[in-house]
């Protein structure tokens, strides 16, 4: 695409995250790499919903403004840190999808082998840890991370993910939210079924087949339902599971009925205290 079909894309893709309720107010920014000495970036200060192709600005990879009459957003940085660290990616999208930012507030990991799209579009999504936005070590949070998935959760703060297009980038922000949502519901309803080690070999084979990466596919005797495989490489902020805990999941301990291990040892200990009950009675 020539610079003015590429930026008509991002006011299109800012329409969508503002619909979503993805964005609000000016929140959110969107980029997509030129070449090797370019980036096309939104400006700060303006609704994402509401763009226009003239109000997009053009920068290098440090951040200097090179082309628009608005000022580039703010929090070019974190793109660019994105841009230096992964060459295949060539747009991001950073925005505040409600269910994700919420994960992102509690400090909650997402957990994994859930939802078969998950495990296939995005895999583990880490937590970033929390710094002031716009500057470089806000930065720099997102860098451990940015070769070995395609979302990262902000904590306190929202999501930033990417993509070979801006379309797959964008995709990838809808995943992670409606993702956030479904486990939401699934633990007021008062559970989450994991699928078996088994079940989940056969989702990282099709998504091998489908060409996509994973970190698991490199670690040997990885335990691929447990939490955290990049975040255990950043050994300065790894956030412990709280609604939804590592015993919850820990080893894809799943029996063949769907119920957790854990789940059926407290089943087992019920029924032996109800049997107890029940014999009392009848002496």
């Amino acid at each position: 695409m020539n610079e003015h079909k590429l930026k008509e894309q991002i006011c299109e893709i800012g329409r969508r995250v503002y619909a979503k309720g993805f964005a609000a107010a000016n929140d959110g920014n969107i980029s997509i790499r030129l070449n090797d000495k370019e980036i096309l970036c939104t400006p700060t200060m303006v609704s994402k919903g509401f763009m226009k192709p003239e109000d997009l600005c053009v920068v290098d990879y440090d951040g200097k403004q090179l082309r628009g009459t608005r000022k580039r957003s703010s929090e070019i940085l974190l793109h660019l840190s994105v841009y230096k660290n992964n060459p295949q990616v060539n747009a991001v999208v950073h925005c505040h999808p409600p269910h994700a930012t919420a994960f992102a507030v509690a400090g909650e990991p997402i957990p994994k082998c859930v939802l078969p799209e998950v495990e296939v579009f995005l895999g583990e999504v880490p937590i970033a840890i929390y710094e002031t936005p716009g500057g470089q070590k806000f930065a720099d949070t997102i860098i451990p991370f940015v070769k070995n998935c395609n979302t990262i959760i902000l904590a306190n703060h929202g999501t930033v993910t990417f993509g070979p297009d801006l379309e797959k980038a964008y995709w990838n922000s809808e995943i992670i939210d409606a993702y956030c949502k479904i486990l939401i519901l699934a633990r007021q309803l008062g559970k989450v079924n994991y699928f078996t080690k088994d079940q989940t070999r056969e989702l990282l084979a099709l998504k091998k087949k489908l060409g996509y990466d994973d970190p698991r596919f490199q670690a040997e005797d990885c335990d691929l339902c447990g939490n955290n495989i990049i975040q255990r490489g950043y050994r300065d902020y790894d956030p412990e599971p709280g609604a939804f805990t590592r015993d919850d999941y820990s080893n894809c301990a799943v029996g063949t009925n769907g119920h957790s291990s854990q789940s059926t040892d407290m089943d087992r200990l019920v029924k032996t205290i109800a049997d107890q009950v029940l014999a009392a009675l009848n002496r």
